[in-house]
């Protein structure tokens, strides 16, 4: 409990420093690029944090293309509904096996925790999802990922640390389960609701893996795979955009690139303050 001395001061400051710069170069670099004209990406060897002649060229070609106004479209409603239908799930998952006198559900936790454990592997989950019909669907980016065992534990902990006292206070006000989940139960838990629903959606949002694996239809494709393939791997890049292009192709590359980055940055200040409400209630009750 001793305040601490100028040399820790200091060191925990550089080193703050250093993280900082660590993140925000990379990130200058990749939107100032987006922006730059071919002779400031010229002038600078490539990576430009400051461009002199800043210009929407890049934009304007992305999105004149189709197909990454199709994939953020893509992207967006995969997102969307996938985020809601795995909370909905989740949550009731996670809410029934909070409950001690549901038959069967350690055998359900078991099954969940089991799947965290040992993975079945590309192939069987393939075959799986050609068998249910999915293939080359937008379900195949939503029903594989639909459950995660991690955040179905972290909710159902949650859950069992609320007052016994509340569910007994419901249950002499004649309230049935689903009464009590959606008037107590999911108030109470708007924080770890949060973060949860972040975690979906910044998997829905950056998956490319099942798009890859279940998509052979480059028109479903989602940001994500577009990103992979035409700015990772510099693959069909030039047939992605329509029209002649002045725009240097490394800058189409980082506008591509910040258009997959800047939604999930645009998301998460307003679900900070349940982050810091999350973890102060983690330490109180734990």
């Amino acid at each position: 409990m001793e305040p601490p001395t100028r040399l820790g001061r200091a060191a925990k400051g550089v080193t703050l420093t250093l993280v900082v710069a660590a993140v925000v170069y990379p990130l200058l670099g990749v939107i100032g690029t987006s922006f730059a004209s071919q002779s400031d990406i010229i002038r600078s060897s490539g990576l430009v944090l400051w461009p002199e002649h800043p210009t929407l060229e890049a934009y304007r070609t992305i999105f004149t293309g189709g197909v990454v106004t199709r994939a953020l479209l893509v992207s967006v409603c995969v997102t969307v509904i996938g985020t809601a239908l795995a909370l909905l799930v989740t949550i009731g998952m996670a809410y029934g096996l909070s409950r001690r006198d549901v038959v069967g559900s350690r055998f359900i936790l078991m099954t969940a925790l089991f799947t965290m454990l040992f993975n079945p592997g590309v192939i069987p989950n393939f075959l799986l999802v050609n068998e249910l019909g999915l293939y080359n669907t937008f379900a195949a980016l939503v029903v594989p990922t639909l459950v995660s065992a991690f955040n179905l534990v972290v909710l159902r902990s949650f859950f069992m640390n609320l007052p016994e006292e509340l569910y007994d206070a419901a249950k002499v006000d004649g309230a049935g389960d689903f009464r009590t989940l959606v008037r107590i139960v999911l108030p109470l838990s708007k924080a770890v609701i949060a973060v949860i629903s972040l975690f979906y959606a910044v998997t829905y949002w950056n998956a490319f893996f099942n798009a890859m694996l279940y998509l052979g239809d480059s028109d479903k494709w989602p940001l994500p795979m577009v990103l992979r393939t035409f700015v990772l791997q510099g693959q069909g890049l030039d047939s992605a955009v329509a029209g002649e292009s002045v725009a240097p192709q490394q800058s189409v590359q980082m506008a591509v690139l910040v258009v997959a980055v800047v939604p999930i940055l645009c998301v998460y200040p307003f679900l900070q303050r349940y982050f810091t409400k999350g973890v102060l209630t983690g330490a109180v009750k734990g």
